[in-house]
């Protein structure tokens, strides 16, 4: 009887390993899903839910013929254009209450509606002037949106490259992880400060007291 104990002991221990895989497996997809959403925070809003509308419908859930890649394609380019585009621009609260955007140039904002706001002429736009980190952003947010729009997005790969469908497991769960880690030391040494196009505002009262 004593020299049983030990397979009952060992088939218990067996049986028990095996249980923490699916605990550990679940782990690791939320914290996939989670650089996910970190990585497309760093991305203007607008043109995240404009591509991800827009993408099953020109690829045709993955099944493109010639016309729906070359639809696919610009669309990516102009999303991507657009990431480029938003970190040049920056808004203000006016005294209206109005949240009013503008592009970002070497001497400061240029409004792009400044003849709505009667305060205009009275706010230092100097202070919105163009700076070297804005092109940085403006790099970086085109590579992470490259990488997320034509490596994690399935109905993408399934339109350009049909071969690396059974790769896409792999590439989402380590991709966003790089990716998420690059982005978070990148914007710890280049904070940005600005509120531009698709990136939620200014508050008023973080206006007020930047005021005094």
């Amino acid at each position: 009887m004593e020299e049983g104990a030990p397979d009952s002991t060992s088939k218990t221990t067996a049986a028990a390993a095996p249980a923490s895989t699916p605990t550990t497996v679940g782990g690791m997809a939320d914290s996939t899903f989670k650089s996910i959403g970190d990585v497309l925070m760093l991305l203007p809003t607008s043109t995240v839910i404009v591509y991800e509308v827009l993408n099953p419908i020109v690829t045709s859930a993955g099944s493109c013929s010639v016309a729906n890649k070359a639809v696919t394609a610009v669309l990516v380019a102009l999303c991507a254009f657009s990431c480029a585009f938003s970190a040049f621009t920056d808004s203000y609260i006016g005294a209206d209450g109005k949240v009013r955007y503008g592009i970002v140039t070497p001497r400061g904002l240029l409004p792009f509606n400044a003849g709505d706001d009667p305060d205009a002429a009275q706010i230092d736009f100097s202070k919105y002037r163009l700076r070297l980190a804005d092109f940085a952003h403006a790099l970086f947010s085109v590579i992470v949106f490259a990488a997320v729009a034509l490596l994690a997005d399935a109905n993408t790969v399934a339109c350009f490259y049909p071969r690396l469908i059974e790769q896409q497991k792999e590439l989402v769960t380590a991709l966003p992880v790089v990716i998420g880690a690059l982005a978070s030391g990148f914007f710890v040494v280049f904070p940005s400060t600005r509120h531009g196009i698709g990136y939620p505002p200014m508050k008023p009262a973080a206006t007020a007291l930047a005021a005094q």
